[in-house]
C-alpha cells in the first residue's frame, strides 16, 4: 500500500494509494533502473505484511532484514504459490534490520503502531 509503482504498473500512472510507514515505499518517480524494466506484473502487500515477515524470516530463518526486504519476501512468497511445485523464485534481500532497531523491531513501537509479533506464515500471506 501507499506505491505509486503499483499503480503505474497497472495502469501507467504514478499514483499513490494509501499510506505506508516503509521507507522508501511512497516513492512516486521511475529511477533508471526501473524505468523501462520488463514488468510482468505488480503485487499489493501491506506494511504489517512486510513488517511480519522480517520478523517471520529473523525468528525461523535467522535473517535479519527490513521492512522493504520483508516486502519483497511477501511478494516472492505470494507469486510461488501459484507457481508449479518445484518452480524457482527469486527476490532481493535489499535492506538489513540493523536500521529499524527503534522502529519495527522495537516492542513498544510495534504495540503503538498495532502490529503483531509471532504470526504463522499463512497468516503473513493471506488469503491470495
Amino acid at each position: 500500500m501507499g506505491s505509486a509503482l503499483y499503480n503505474y504498473v497497472n495502469s501507467g500512472e504514478l499514483k499513490p494509494e494509501g499510506d505506508s510507514d516503509l521507507e522508501g515505499i511512497g516513492i512516486k518517480r521511475l529511477t533508471a533502473n526501473f524505468e523501462g524494466a520488463p514488468v510482468d506484473r505488480a503485487i499489493r502487500a501491506t506494511d504489517a505484511q512486510a513488517i511480519a515477515m522480517a520478523h517471520w524470516l529473523l525468528e525461523h530463518e535467522g535473517i535479519f532484514v527490513g521492512g522493504s526486504s520483508g516486502l519483497n519476501v511477501v511478494g516472492a512468497a505470494t507469486i510461488a504459490q501459484e507457481l508449479p511445485e518445484g518452480s524457482t523464485v527469486v527476490t532481493i534481500l535489499c535492506d538489513g534490520g540493523g536500521r529499524y532497531l527503534s522502529r519495527m523491531f522495537d516492542d513498544d513501537w510495534m504495540r503503538q503502531n498495532n502490529f503483531a509479533k509471532g504470526q504463522p506464515l499463512d497468516a503473513i500471506l493471506g488469503d491470495r
